[in-house]
């Protein structure tokens, strides 16, 4: 066997012990509360038959000083005699009695571990004679239980029994106790008990991912909710800024310049189908839980929006009467739609600030595609903020940096020293 299989095979062993089940759920103070007390049940029959000596022979006097020869105890029906024999037990050996028990307490939340504690006490008391097996040897069951049942790793689990199992056999002559009527009706309930224990545990189970996934989709929704407004923020800002800007233009020449009024009216048209049409890409994804979502989604809906189509964003500005330079540098890759879109809304909101609080700046705009990232800024000259800036919220940026943050990347924005403001974006899209 080579390196490589050996490596294979350990990697194999590895992955059998992991997790294959998801966390348990927080345990409730019922469970905390039946499994201190089967725990104590256990340990208080455990001492009970540790302090009880069994190995009694009185030598009883008759007459002056004639001894009578000792009576050996008669142990009831259906148990050996070396099952009886034992005097006083010491102090190490009540605190096995407690050790075989009392690790019952953690049997759900650390059930390998109490399973092990169980055993190895149990193997260790029962190396004394005449100690009663009914109480550890039900501990055992339940701990061997336990693990099966609770343990997220289940390899290890089951491997644990069968030597747990083995151990037993093996010293079953003092660890396995005899049946008889009274056990035999005692053994009888553990497996009810452990049933209703298992059908509470399930229900516990349920409630808990009931409410795990109503978190969940409480939490989706809200996400949903907050994209959907920043997609509607981004459309109406923008598309509404321009045709304010472009109306207003048309009014101051509309009676001595006509034709400069009517390609103002013109771009007024043009956003406003812009605007139509990508407010209906935003509300056609309220829709796509409809009862034939490809057809929405193929007939209904235009394509989102990505950096192709800068261009004529550009030049919807431009018709607004501010110059903007668009630079293109690197060699443009296929971007994924989620980042494609972020960029675009990145010129989109920098241009709409550049109209609502610098009218008469120029506008340059530069996009960049490296190696590793891509990077979208926008930079204009500074000047006079326009009637509409008032009614700015300042959501659009915090907006873009939730956006960016989603696909790593980072948003800078902020005055020039000279004069102007600037707003940069940079996104990863190398393989990294």
């Amino acid at each position: 066997m080579n390196g490589a299989e050996i490596t294979a095979r350990w990697h194999a062993g590895a992955a059998a012990l992991r997790r294959v089940t998801s966390p348990p759920p927080p345990l409730s103070r019922w469970a905390w509360a039946a499994d201190a007390i089967l725990a104590l049940v256990l340990t208080v029959g455990t001492l009970s038959d540790a302090l009880t000596p069994s190995d009694f022979n009185p030598v009883p006097v008759i007459g002056d000083d004639v001894p009578v020869p000792p009576i050996p105890p008669v142990p009831p029906p259906g148990i050996g005699s070396d099952q009886l024999v034992h005097g006083a037990a010491s102090a190490w050996q009540l605190i096995l009695a407690v050790l075989t028990a009392l690790p019952l307490v953690a049997r759900r939340r650390y059930p390998i571990a109490a399973f092990w504690a169980v055993i190895g006490a149990t193997q260790i008391y029962h190396l004394s004679p005449g100690f009663d097996p009914s109480f550890t040897f039900t501990a055992c069951l339940i701990a061997a239980y336990s693990a099966v049942m609770y343990s997220p790793y289940r390899a290890l689990a089951m491997a644990s029994v069968l030597v747990g199992a083995g151990l037993i056999a093996g010293n079953h002559e003092a660890a396995v106790p005899t049946l008889r009527p009274g056990l035999v009706t005692f053994l009888l309930l553990i497996p009810a008990g452990l049933t209703a224990n298992a059908i509470h545990t399930w229900k516990q189970r349920v409630r808990t991912m009931e409410a795990e996934q109503d978190a969940a989709t409480r939490r989706a929704v809200e996400r949903e909710r907050s994209r959907i407004a920043q997609e509607l923020h981004d459309v109406v800002t923008h598309n509404v800024s321009m045709m304010v800007v472009q109306a207003g233009a048309a009014r101051k020449v509309m009676r001595t310049a006509p034709e400069r009024a009517e390609q103002a009216l013109l771009a007024v048209e043009s956003g406003g189908r812009s605007a139509m049409t990508e407010l209906r890409h935003v509300m056609g994804l309220l829709t796509m839980n409809g009862d034939d979502p490809d057809q929405t989604a193929t007939e209904d809906l235009a394509p989102p929006p990505g950096l192709d189509q800068v261009p004529a964003l550009a030049d919807r500005v431009r018709e607004t009467g501010v110059p903007v330079e668009l630079t293109v540098t690197g060699s443009p890759v296929p971007l994924p739609a989620g980042v494609d879109l972020a960029a675009y809304r990145v010129v989109q909101e920098a241009l709409t600030n550049t109209v609502k609080h610098a009218a008469g700046a120029r506008v340059m705009i530069t996009v960049a595609y490296g190696p590793r990232a891509l990077r979208v800024e926008v930079t204009d000259t500074g000047g006079t903020p326009a009637a509409s800036a008032r009614s700015g919220s300042g959501r659009g940026l915090i907006g873009l940096r939730e956006r960016l943050a989603v696909y790593g990347g980072t948003l800078e924005a902020g005055e020039l020293p000279a004069d102007g403001y600037r707003v940069c974006a940079v996104i990863p899209v190398g393989e990294e």
